[in-house]
């Protein structure tokens, strides 16, 4: 037992440390960056302010969430703090300006977050139909993989096919040199990620695994992540030069031997270090490579810190 109380009060040292430590860097280093005075004038819009004629699909700083659909996972107040990584519906979450969407999935087509289950993927492909029909020049990636632990559902590409077909953009490596304005009327970046299912081929309406990539560790110390992140980007090719999505997570996870186990006071320790990441990513020298960029309970300064870096790329001031 004693072991236990020693083992906890180090833990929440080390925890305070982490903490102080990306409080100090902030203050000493500042969130100053080309584009990051930028706010747009209609987050939901924000892809037809910068111009669908000037942005390149390979230079967006995509703002994302991470299990986007868990805003009514569980059961309230009882499993759900412990699953809950999303406040908003998809679709808020799309008028926000969020453009990736990581969605998990279990053999009967529910979208669920480890045990824990919601409202079917059907409420997630409406959503995305909806705010595509109010817009036009908006993509979006959308991510869906078959959850750890679970098969994956039955004929699910035909069903994804048959409700978003109309606008999947077509798995192929030269749209990324393309603007928005080449793709469309196409819209959606589709990324199936199956368990056992075969994985989607070249000129498939759905994109492999090997296009959307990261280095997720499991951790809930905010420094420890926040210096991990930078490695893992530091270690990737410019964004010009790669053919592949690359996505940080802005992100860190409650630990099993720790006794905060509920989502959100565990990942605020790190969420308003995002413009402090781009900032830090400008002074070592590869914010070239950032390219998707996600957090848990998104917001409108993280959406604008992604769209201000992006205006900048645009208008050639990085």
């Amino acid at each position: 037992m004693g072991s236990q109380v020693s083992k906890q009060a180090e833990r929440r040292k080390t925890i305070r440390t982490e903490k102080k430590t990306l409080k100090e860097l902030n203050v000493s280093s500042g969130e100053t960056y080309p584009g990051s005075d930028y706010r747009p004038a209609d987050r939901k819009n924000w892809m037809a302010g910068l111009g669908p004629e000037k942005i390149h699909i390979n230079k967006i700083v995509w703002p994302g969430t991470h299990d986007s659909a868990t805003n009514k996972i569980g059961i309230p107040f009882v499993s759900r703090p412990f699953a809950q990584c999303q406040s908003l519906s998809i679709y808020q979450q799309l008028v926000l300006g969020t453009r990736v969407l990581d969605i998990r999935v279990n053999e009967d087509r529910r979208v669920c977050h480890g045990i824990l289950t919601t409202y079917s993927v059907d409420v997630v492909i409406n959503d995305v139909k909806k705010f595509l029909s109010e817009t036009q020049s908006e993509i979006i990636i959308l991510e869906i993989r078959t959850e750890f632990g679970h098969q994956d559902p039955p004929e699910f590409e035909k069903y994804l096919e048959e409700n978003l077909g109309e606008f999947l953009i077509n798995q192929d490596n030269h749209v990324f040199d393309k603007t928005i304005a080449e793709l469309l009327p196409k819209r959606i970046i589709c990324v199936w990620k199956p368990s056992k299912s075969p994985q989607p081929k070249a000129g498939s309406p759905f994109w492999s695994a090997n296009y959307l990539k990261d280095n997720w560790i499991d951790t809930d110390l905010p420094s420890t992540k926040f210096d991990s992140n930078l490695k893992h980007l530091g270690e990737q090719q410019p964004v010009s030069s790669r053919k592949f999505f690359y996505r940080v997570e802005n992100t860190v996870t409650p630990q099993a031997d720790n006794p905060v186990l509920c989502v959100k006071p565990v990942t605020q320790r790190i969420h308003g270090y995002a413009r402090l990441f781009i900032t830090q990513s400008f002074a070592k020298g590869i914010a070239d490579r950032l390219q998707i960029f996600s957090t848990d309970f998104i917001d409108e300064d993280f959406v604008d810190a992604c769209v201000g870096l992006t205006h900048a790329r645009v208008e050639g001031k990085t």
